[in-house]
């Protein structure tokens, strides 16, 4: 059985869940998010909690038992208190800003890079260099940093690129460090 699959899953007092079948249903303050579980899995609601049951014990079973807890406990988080994720802009000239349903960006090259923000993302640019991406749905939430940090992956250099809050990039010497 999954260390990560038995653990229970603690359903704040403003989410509700709902099952109808396979099909599970978490409303919560920020959204509505759904799920589809196999048939090999049970999902059943004890006072304020859920628990992933197996049906039969098998390798492929228990990676699912852990991954749909996994994804299970982030929707339950996504709908109360939503995900978060900052980008920096670093280099020179590099701005950002928000039009509309557009994010636009300034990335050195001669013409401004336009994303369509997907609507269940919200968008807010700080100071022109930061980037605050805000959702309940964790998956569509990276999918859309990943697809904007695309533009330009920061780079060993002079360490320019989009770059996640936090994240460090590991610097290497010009031709001239021998």
């Amino acid at each position: 059985m999954s260390r990560i699959g038995k653990l229970p899953i603690k359903i704040p007092t403003n989410v509700d869940v709902t099952f109808n079948g396979p099909e599970i249903t978490v409303k919560g303050k920020f959204g509505t998010l759904n799920n589809t579980i196999p048939d090999i899995l049970n999902v059943e609601k004890v006072d304020d909690n859920l628990i992933i049951k197996l049906q039969q014990q098998t390798n492929k079973t228990r990676a699912l038992h852990g991954l749909y807890r996994s994804l299970l406990n982030n929707m339950v988080i996504g709908v109360s208190e939503q995900f978060k994720i900052v980008l920096n802009l670093n280099g020179v000239g590099y701005r950002g800003a928000v039009q509309g349903k557009l994010l636009i960006l300034n990335l050195g090259f001669s013409h401004p890079i336009e994303i369509e923000i997907p609507d269940e993302i919200t968008v807010e640019v700080i100071k022109n260099t930061t980037v605050n991406l805000q959702s309940c749905n964790k998956e569509d939430l990276g999918l859309f940093a990943a697809k904007i940090r695309a533009w330009r992956p920061p780079e060993p250099y002079k360490g320019k690129g989009i770059l996640y809050e936090g994240e460090i990039v590991k610097r290497k010497a010009g031709k001239s460090g021998k």
